[in-house]
């Protein structure tokens, strides 16, 4: 026991108890480190929540970037289809009705002057005047899937093009495999329009009327080939 005198006099005790034993020393001691341990758990939990909302929210921001990605090229695509479309609607033709039968005959001879009675033939004009085309069994088209005139930069001129529909295709096919390298006359109402020579079988339907030397010649041929 120790004494102190306190301020004003008399006389105060302080005991002092014995000192704590090992075994509280150890209690004391895990007691602390299990304090610590939980402060520690505590610590790691909050990080580990601070980091999944860290991650989620940059899943979300990903996502959300990924989301207008798509949009913007659904978007894309859209306009490529709706352009395209537009694009081939306006390239594709509508039919054009002929006003009388265009009929394509082969040319098997050619004699000057006019045909006489009674010759399966047309009269027309050529190059050195007159002259009675001798024709055989061909074809009669209607209606074609384009007509018009189109001009050939490298040769200053103007042809003019005719597109066969399907129908008639394997027909004018057959025809112009049949006469390679030889004339076909094209008649509308019984007069000649123009006899212009196969130089390949023409498969495709795709017909290229050559020779017009100006616009205004090309154009004439269309409405002759129309029956105008």
């Amino acid at each position: 026991m120790t004494t102190a005198e306190p301020p004003g006099g008399g006389t105060r005790t302080l005991e002092l108890g014995p000192p704590p034993s090992e075994e509280i020393v150890r209690r004391r001691a895990r007691a602390a480190e299990r304090q610590r341990a939980a402060t520690e758990l505590k610590r790691s939990r909050a990080a580990r929540r601070r980091g999944s909302a860290r991650h989620d929210r940059a899943v979300r921001e990903h996502r959300s970037s990924l989301l207008v990605m798509v949009v913007l090229l659904g978007l894309l695509i859209a306009t490529v289809v709706v352009s395209g479309g537009l694009i081939a609607a306006s390239m594709r033709t509508r039919p054009v009705d002929l006003a009388a039968p265009l009929h394509i005959y082969p040319v098997t001879q050619t004699v000057p002057g006019q045909c006489p009675a009674g010759t399966q033939g047309i009269t027309g004009q050529s190059s050195s005047g007159l002259a009675c085309y001798q024709l055989s069994q061909g074809i009669a088209i209607r209606k074609v899937a384009d007509l018009r005139v189109q001009r050939v930069r490298d040769r200053g001129a103007y042809d003019v093009a005719v597109t066969l529909r399907a129908n008639d295709r394997r027909a004018f096919a057959t025809l112009t495999r049949a006469t390679l390298n030889r004339d076909l006359a094209f008649v509308v109402r019984d007069r000649l329009v123009t006899v212009p020579r196969v130089d390949s079988p023409i498969l495709d339907g795709k017909v290229v009327i050559t020779g017009s030397s100006n616009r205004a010649e090309a154009n004439r041929l269309v409405r002759s080939l129309r029956g105008r």
